[in-house]
């Protein structure tokens, strides 16, 4: 509405104005839009579209009869009704009547642009993508209005694309504004108390970073408590791995303490809260009541284990929901910031210092993070380290610190991601492509560039013109960044080329092979007829123009500085998107996820350490995976974001075997030849000539 109202008014022809304006309602009401006109007022979207359609009829876009005009109508209360709704289940239906309709069509209404392709199109690019509780419904823009020549259409889009950059904010800004209750410049007291029966995941982060995001934001001071309460599952292996992955993330407490420390005085808030006739010892069985609901929670447990900084010297130990309140309490902590899974338990949080007459510690609960094929329990992560399907708390398939920073994540991208999520209670299922997109932005600006070619069906090629003998030159490691540094490139008559470029190579077309040169395909040469080649040879054509040539070729020469390398890539740990509660983990756990490729690569991968990210051109961005000394270079993939490298390997099958079922039920619509054989591919290449 505002660019076409926009475009109108640029009109030589317009000496009336249209204003549009939004309003902006106080409470929950919903904004609308607003158009002025000769002192009247049309609201909304819907309204405003259509007066401009049928006050400026040369813009053709209500149809040239009364049928057309209904019919354009219809679609745009179709729009405002059903795609406008909260409800994922009138969405995802209309969304299929509207896939339904145009399976034929490549407009709503007649066989040119309407108003009814202009609202629905806006309606649906401003959606794009729709989340249920278990569904993602991805939404296909439907038409591309660049191809209309519409000056209208034209004038409208470079407005919009204008008027979008301009208004663009330059990094998202995380959502912060909570309000602390009570919280004063100089006084505030968060804490981040793990415990140590595991590694840091990705939710252990969020947690730690928001805690100190809030201590630093009102120059107070952050705690790190380690919840040691538990010596079945406690270690000091696990303790240290914390320490250093906090460091590592940029977070500096400015006191590390201990549950405990406080064993002595935890106890004594025992015996008061028995005296007070508030707790009592109970010697039943686990089985008091088999409805966990109706179980009075537990304060103390025993356990003869001795404990890993105590020793034998406690036979008795607090549980969080004992300890954590009166340690808060005890410590100064003045806001307890953790995640909305203990929502159930504040009010016993706060039962437990008002039944001890301890000082009061405001909580503020925020959204977990969960993400899609996705585990963050610990107890079932642990069971993957015990079934020994993954090689460790730092496997790079793993939610922790260690196993995605393995992978490639770097510690910027994962503060700004957990930043830009903020400290917002909804809870929402995450996908890992926007955190992986963040992390290519930062490494792809320094990523050194270097050439890989899988070994499985390489091809050699013979190159006609090319030197007598070989010889290296050094050639920037990076294009765009010559801090980056220099590499040596090999040149020689002979070299290889992967297998699935060579076989959309034709006799006689031109490409390019990048950092050397133009070459014309000269010969192609299958094994006994197969399927695959085995040789070709090219013809050198350093004059020819990279810019007019479709394909740009990575290459080795064959010589001997060529390095074995092996790339590794991975699929998600389980084919479900979402685990259930009454879901059991080994029912779902994907029966392959570590892919393993032989390849080559340029020598220079040689200098690289355990650690350093590459971009493998034309391939994706890598990251060394172990010490090249004595053992061949072992390079993981980096996820970047994008579809084809986030789908699950495992998962998409099924679900894409599921939906085309689904669709046929939906959508059971008839052969469009009737009874009439089928036509062959080349009988229809006759037909549209």
């Amino acid at each position: 509405n505002v660019a076409l109202a926009h475009y109108i008014n640029g009109r030589s022809d317009e000496t009336q104005k249209i204003t549009i304006e939004w309003n902006n309602p106080s409470n929950n009401e919903k904004s609308n839009v607003e158009l002025k006109v000769n002192n009247e007022k049309i609201i909304g979207t819907a309204n405003v579209a259509r007066y401009m359609a049928r006050a400026y009829r040369d813009l053709d876009l209500y149809g040239s009869d009364a049928i057309s005009a209904t019919l354009i109508d219809q679609w745009i209360d179709f729009a405002s009704v059903n795609l406008e709704s909260s409800d994922f289940k009138v969405i995802e239906t209309a969304w299929g009547e509207i896939n339904h309709h145009l399976t034929l069509r490549t407009f709503f209404v007649g066989y040119k642009l309407t108003l009814a392709d202009i609202i629905l199109w806006g309606v649906l690019k401003s959606m794009r993508v729709i989340y249920s509780d278990k569904v993602k419904l991805q939404i296909p823009v439907l038409i591309d209005f660049s191809s209309f020549s519409l000056s209208f259409v034209q004038e409208s889009l470079k407005w919009v694309s204008k008027s979008a950059d301009a208004s663009k904010p330059r990094k998202e800004q995380p959502n912060m504004n909570i309000g602390l209750t009570d919280a004063e410049i100089g006084k505030v007291v968060t804490r981040f108390p793990p415990e140590p029966s595991g590694y840091l995941h990705i939710g252990h982060a969020k947690a730690a970073m928001l805690n100190e995001y809030f201590a630093r934001e009102y120059k107070g001071k952050l705690i790190v408590r380690f919840d040691d309460t538990n010596p079945s599952k406690e270690k000091e292996e696990f303790e240290e791995s914390i320490k250093e992955d906090l460091a590592l993330l940029g977070i500096r407490p400015d006191l590390v303490t201990y549950t405990s420390d406080h064993f002595e005085e935890l106890y004594q808030y025992a015996v008061k809260i028995i005296k007070k006739g508030l707790a009592y010892v109970d010697d039943t069985d686990v089985n008091t009541n088999p409805n966990k609901a109706l179980r009075d929670p537990v304060i103390y447990r025993c356990n003869l284990l001795p404990h890993h900084r105590t020793g034998n010297k406690w036979k008795i130990y607090p549980t969080y929901d004992f300890a954590c309140p009166i340690v808060d309490s005890l410590e100064g902590v003045t806001h307890a910031l953790r995640t909305n899974e203990y929502r159930d338990r504040n009010a016993q949080y706060e039962w437990m210092l008002n039944a001890l007459d301890l000082r009061k510690v405001h909580i503020w609960d925020f959204s977990r993070m969960n993400f899609v094929y996705t585990l963050l329990s610990k107890r079932k992560l642990q069971w993957f380290v015990n079934q020994g399907l993954v090689s460790g708390w730092d496997d790079p398939r793993f939610p922790t610190v260690r196993g995605i920073r393995r992978r490639g994540m770097t510690i910027e991208a994962l503060r700004q991601y957990i930043l830009t999520q903020g400290a917002s209670q909804n809870t929402v299922m995450l996908e890992w492509d926007k955190l992986w997109a963040l992390n290519k932005s930062v490494i792809d600006p320094v990523a050194p560039r270097h050439t890989s070619i899988l070994r499985k069906s390489l091809v050699s090629f013979n190159i006609l013109g090319g030197p007598e003998s070989p010889y290296s030159k050094d050639l920037p490691k990076h294009k765009k960044n010559a801090d980056v540094g220099i590499k040596k490139t090999w040149f020689s008559s002979s070299i290889l080329i992967d297998q699935d470029d060579a076989k959309t190579f034709e006799i006689g077309e031109e490409i390019t092979l990048m950092d050397w040169g133009n070459a014309i395909v000269k010969a192609l040469c299958k094994y006994n007829s197969g399927s695959e080649f085995i040789r070709g040879e090219l013809q050198l054509h350093l004059e020819g123009d990279f810019k007019k040539t479709k394909k740009k070729i990575t290459w080795l020469a064959d010589t001997p500085e060529i390095t074995k390398v092996v790339l590794v890539d991975y699929d998600y740990l389980i084919n479900k998107r979402r685990l259930e509660e009454n879901d059991q983990v080994e029912d779902y756990v994907t029966e392959k996820s570590e892919f393993l490729t032989d390849a080559l690569a340029d020598s220079n991968v040689r200098e690289l350490k355990k650690g350093d990210i590459i971009q493998f051109e034309r391939r994706g961005y890598y990251i060394l995976d172990n010490d090249t000394t004595f053992e061949v270079p072992r390079f993981i993939r980096i996820p970047d974001g994008k579809a084809i490298s986030m789908a699950s390997k495992a998962g998409n099958e099924k679900e894409n075997k599921s939906k085309q079922k689904d669709t046929i039920k939906m959508y059971n619509i008839p052969d469009i030849y009737g009874d009439v054989p089928v036509p062959s591919p080349e009988q229809v290449s006759k037909m549209y000539g």
